[in-house]
């Protein structure tokens, strides 16, 4: 028997284990997979990534792979090219980092804090009797536990097995990535094409160390891009001239190509099922506009296990995340997914793109807004409205 069960080692399983062990909580977190194992993403951290994981204790300096990012490129239809530059000097506003890497740090941490790790072990089945949870996980046999953290992603099995799955469902967005090797001195900075045949799409290329690179695309499902033309586009990406002057002419594929549906309908999703509450890619939780999802993994995974340490019935944990998840997120979701029309058209993307270049000013703020730093609807929120609320410092600010 143990307080909180945990399904899923990635960002929002680990979140949740590293916050509950450390308020005292019982913490049993199982996966299926053995870490460190890859995960299909384009490995970006937003500010709102880097500030949840420095709360959480993560240590950049730890982990291979990390790549800050100073300048956001972006290319828009048909447009020249415009710089926006992030803050310097003041913390990370944003990096780069592989999965891989990652993830492992974040479930050290989670083991670091007190929580039983099983990675390895998947759970095979699960019976919810009023306030407590049954689960039988391989290996391990059967668990009971107060309050069930279901972290198991897109095709969530804790939600299938509940017999709460979509049938049909395949996400918002179909996203592709491929590691590039040898790229060029311009790919140091991070880059985003709005190419006018994936719009309200984009593709990407996200630096890493070693003169390597995170290259993809992202479209949305049911958009001007069918899904079952992608392959055509993914054979042609680094061909395009835009691209391939940023990559260089001696880039070339590393590795498989990888691809994965990004689920972004928190404002949707069944958030809660007796005693178990689902979090991150399992909660439909990733950015509708940029298809990010690590921050909100982080957030969703934390705010889950403070709920649990509040305690009471099964159904006022539930509502207590519910509501939680309702304030941190919905209305940011509902402002993007307003944004998606304004850059679904070439003219639409180019305007919207250049009143964010007119002035230094915009550039700036457009680059943090972009990236997190401060939530997608602040100005629609004024619960949000404080001294400092635009110029906050990034993460890591008082490291050296």
């Amino acid at each position: 028997m143990v307080d909180l069960a945990i399904v899923g080692g990635g960002p929002a399983g680990s979140a949740a284990a590293i916050t509950a062990a450390r308020s005292g909580l019982s913490v049993l977190l199982v996966d299926r997979a053995t870490f460190p194992r890859d995960k299909c993403c384009g490995d970006g951290l937003t500010a709102l990534a880097l500030r949840l994981g420095e709360g959480l204790g993560l240590d950049p300096l730890l982990i291979p792979g990390w790549q800050t990012v100073e300048d956001l490129v972006i290319h828009p239809p048909g447009g020249r090219s415009t710089r926006y530059p992030l803050p310097c000097g003041d913390g990370l506003y944003a990096a780069v980092v592989p999965r891989m890497q990652y993830d492992a740090a974040l479930l050290d941490l989670a083991r670091s804090a007190g929580a039983d790790v099983r990675d390895g072990h998947g759970l095979t089945g699960i019976n919810v009797d009023g306030d407590v949870a049954t689960l039988e996980v391989e290996g391990l046999g059967t668990i009971r536990a107060t309050t069930v953290v279901a972290a198991d992603g897109m095709w969530s099995p804790t939600r299938k097995l509940l017999g709460l799955a979509s049938s049909g469902y395949r996400g918002e967005w179909q996203a592709f990535r491929q590691y590039v090797a040898d790229v060029g001195p311009a790919a140091a900075d991070l880059h985003v094409w709005f190419e006018p045949d994936l719009l309200p799409g984009y593709a990407w290329s996200f630096p890493l160390p070693g003169g390597r690179a995170n290259v993809g695309f992202g479209v949305l499902r049911g958009g001007q891009v069918a899904v079952g033309d992608t392959g055509r586009i993914w054979d042609g990406l680094m061909d395009r001239p835009a691209i391939r002057a940023v990559l260089g002419d001696d880039a070339r594929p590393e590795g498989r190509r990888s691809a994965w549906p990004i689920p972004a309908r928190v404002d949707a999703a069944v958030l809660d099922h007796g005693p178990v509450l689902f979090v991150g890619d399992a909660a439909s939780a990733s950015d509708a506009l940029t298809g990010e999802g690590i921050g909100q993994a982080l957030q969703t995974g934390i705010l889950a296990a403070e709920a649990a340490r509040a305690g009471g019935t099964a159904a006022e944990v539930a509502s207590t995340y519910a509501r939680s998840v309702r304030r941190e997120l919905v209305a940011d979701h509902t402002m993007s997914v307003a944004l998606q029309g304004m850059l679904a058209s070439p003219a639409g993307a180019r305007m919207a793109l250049w009143a964010t270049a007119l002035v230094p000013w915009t550039r700036r703020n457009f680059a943090r807004w972009l990236f997190e730093d401060y939530p997608r609807a602040l100005l629609a929120t004024p619960r949000r409205w404080k001294r400092g609320s635009l110029s906050a410092p990034g993460a890591y600010a008082g490291s050296d």
